[in-house]
């Protein structure tokens, strides 16, 4: 559960702002908003969702900076609110929703803070997805760098040993034996490169970033929806949180409502079914073992949508010296009595490299 997540961090002092009371839109402003999204999603080229804890606490499990918030509660010395394990945590229908809208190339690319692995057990391509702090259900190899997904969440975190072997057979088809890891980070861990760098990029190449249940505190993941504005003034930005963020006023669009709620009005909006969420297709229940490898391609936005290197347009010479003025050349001719004469005449242009 996400106590005992939390109960296992390093301490650490700054966890951001705490409590903040949630604000709901009214029922008209609300359907109003739903509909202006969805026309921005509709229109838009390149959708990357940006998803926090706001979009699990339907599930069960409880957030960190809201009015009943692990780490708010801390804050106020009381008992946190209950919540579910993560092993009994299913998918909500956002997070349905969301593998729907990347199955049908609605959105491009997720990137998530949360650890529950409730992305994945909705059935969401790993190739589509970046988890900037980790997954519960998920172990590596610091060997070889394998990725393991378990059965039962991780019995360690902040990048422990868990007690596995990996059994991954290489080239000379032994075992590697390297000593498994959990794969969440601690505060100040380094964020997983090959996930950060596809979040930065994919952030920069999105015509519309969607927020979805995160006060965007942490960074760099809170920073990440604003790539693309600093790229492009023209790009969109829509925040869907019930408390305010630091980056409300940046934003073409905030939303305060539930991410359930206003996912069910997108879909309809989108003519999208979503399926129920089914155990025998989630892919953390299929495992007849106690971990399997697991392997991914990240996908990296069209090259197109990137920025372009700035390239210096100003015409420069290849020569190191600076351009002489031109001078006058002399000719030697013959006179009439046989002594030589010099004239002057112009020279001739000669060619210069641009």
């Amino acid at each position: 559960m996400s106590q005992n997540y939390a109960a296992g961090l390093s301490k650490y002092k700054h966890k951001g702002v705490l409590g903040l009371k949630e604000i709901y839109d009214n029922d008209a402003e609300m359907k109003r908003k739903v509909l202006e999204l969805s026309k921005l999603m509709q229109s838009a080229k390149h959708v990357v969702l940006h998803t926090g804890a706001g979009i699990s606490t339907a599930a069960g499990i409880s957030d960190f900076r809201g009015p009943k918030g692990i780490w708010t509660a801390e804050k106020k010395k009381q008992k946190p609110a209950p919540s579910k394990p993560f092993s009994e945590a299913i998918p909500t229908f956002t997070h349905m929703a969301i593998m729907e809208l990347v199955r049908t190339g609605t959105v491009k690319f997720v990137i998530s803070q949360n650890i529950d692995g409730l992305h994945i057990r909705s059935g969401l391509s790993m190739d589509h997805l970046a988890e900037l702090h980790g997954n519960i259900f998920m172990e590596e190899c610091p060997k070889c760098h394998t990725r393991m997904l378990r059965k039962s969440p991780a019995p360690t975190i902040a990048r422990k040993k868990t007690g596995g072997v990996c059994g991954t057979t290489g080239k000379r088809a032994t075992p590697c034996r390297g000593e498994l890891i959990d794969n969440v980070l601690d505060w100040c861990s380094p964020l997983p490169e090959t996930d950060l760098s596809s979040s930065e990029a994919h952030s920069r190449a999105a015509d519309l970033n969607i927020v979805l249940g995160s006060t965007m505190q942490i960074n760099p993941s809170g920073e990440l929806p604003l790539k693309a504005k600093a790229r492009d003034p023209n790009s969109k930005f829509v925040i869907c949180n019930l408390q305010p963020t630091k980056f409300d006023d940046d934003a073409d669009l905030v939303i305060r409502a539930k991410v359930d709620d206003i996912f069910r009005g997108v879909m309809e909006h989108l003519a999208l079914s979503v399926g129920d969420y089914k155990p025998e297709q989630d892919p953390v229940l299929a495992i007849s073992c106690e971990r399997i490898p697991q392997s991914r391609n990240l996908v990296q936005p069209p090259v197109e949508l990137l920025p372009q290197p700035k390239v210096n347009k100003r015409k420069t010479t290849l020569k190191s010296e600076p351009p002489q003025q031109d001078k006058k050349k002399l000719k030697v001719e013959p006179k009439d009595d046989g002594a030589m004469n010099e004239i002057e005449i112009d020279p001739k242009p000669e060619p210069t490299l641009f």
